[in-house]
């Protein structure tokens, strides 16, 4: 437990052999172990594929053996998988060094790190909208259960979760071309964006993200309006709710502090899994509207068989989850008291 001193301090021994310190020092040597099994079983199964990057400069004839067999030897493609796997291992953990792309010739982490931003902007504002939305109609749904409103609303996130994500993205694009210039159709700046003003550049960009952010938005819309009207319902069912009404409690009171507050939980535990899939969420998107985003790149790498690119996605994805997981038990345990970390798994 946590000592004031008395100036109501906290010293830094109470913070190191705090729960939540030590909680959280234990899931990271955990997500280390995981992370490492992770990435020796995805550099497995990758080895498994039928060929190598190499292959497609085999069949070209302007290219020489001694070339192919230069390249083979700079990217280490000459040795067993077990010493690629080593190297490519010793390079990340002493020198976070990913190893260097075959296609570009360049070094996978600076390649991530040009495209991440430009995904991360369509995945929060996803996220963003997706939860402002989908909260206020799942609660009125619930409130209003077998109402004209409820079944409205019901309707609406069966429609919702009914169309893929790549069917939405193409009607999108069909209704960009019907209302252009309106919406653009593609990209992500216009051709004069170098020409605007600083706040110009910023609503250009906004003006290109509108159908891209609905098209994440619209399936992760519909399931977390669908799991607040049912989380939300089976809390209004329980005795302590009808103990308070009873109470002559006022009914915005008994929704929003009793209720909602003891719904919340399986929502947040989402924020996680919702905070992983910000990166492979949005390739939808990406390949339809030609977003400069990872998920295009992640694609032609594995179609390329870029290994090291391919692995380089793959830990980050996986930290990704790791670290969502991690927030979303903290923010578990923020909201409510009563749960104890260590009973986290």
């Amino acid at each position: 437990m946590i000592t004031y001193s008395r100036d109501n301090s906290v010293s830094f021994l109470d913070i190191l052999t705090s729960e939540t310190t030590l909680y959280i020092v234990k899931r990271v040597l955990q997500g280390i172990l995981t992370l490492f099994l992770a990435s020796a079983l995805s550099f497995a199964i990758i080895q498994l594929a039928p060929g190598d990057y190499l292959d497609t400069l085999r069949n070209n004839p302007q290219i020489s053996p001694e070339r192919i067999a230069e390249l083979q030897q700079q990217f280490g493609l000459d040795k067993p998988p077990i010493i690629q796997y080593w190297r490519w291992l010793v390079r990340v953990v002493t020198r976070f060094d990913f190893g260097e792309s075959f296609v570009y010739f360049r070094p996978v982490t600076s390649l991530l790190t040009e495209r991440i931003g430009n995904t991360l902007r369509l995945a929060i504002s996803s996220i963003i909208i997706t939860w402002a939305i989908a909260l206020p109609l799942g609660i009125i749904s619930a409130v209003k259960q077998n109402t004209l409103v409820d079944r409205a609303l019901r309707v609406l996130s069966y429609l919702g979760q009914g169309f893929p994500s790549f069917i939405t993205a193409l009607i999108l694009l069909f209704f960009a071309q019907l209302t252009s210039p309106l919406f653009p159709i593609g990209g992500m700046t216009s051709i004069n964006h170098s020409e605007f003003s600083p706040v110009g550049k910023i609503l250009d960009i906004g003006w290109h993200m509108i159908l891209p952010t609905i098209a994440l938005s619209v399936t992760s819309f519909a399931g977390l309006q669908r799991l607040t009207r049912g989380q939300l319902l089976d809390v209004l069912r329980q005795d302590y709710i009808q103990t308070a009404r009873a109470k002559g409690l006022p009914e915005n009171k008994v929704l929003y502090v009793h209720a909602l507050r003891n719904a919340i939980n399986p929502l947040i535990t989402l924020i996680g899994f919702e905070f992983a899939s910000l990166l492979s969420g949005s390739f939808i998107a990406e390949f339809f509207f030609n977003w400069p985003g990872l998920g295009r790149l992640i694609l032609q790498a594995v179609q390329a068989q870029d290994l090291y690119l391919i692995m380089a996605s793959l830990m980050m994805g996986a930290t990704m989850l790791i670290i969502g997981n991690l927030l979303a038990d903290l923010l578990l345990k923020s909201v409510d008291p009563r749960i104890k970390l260590e009973d986290l798994k």
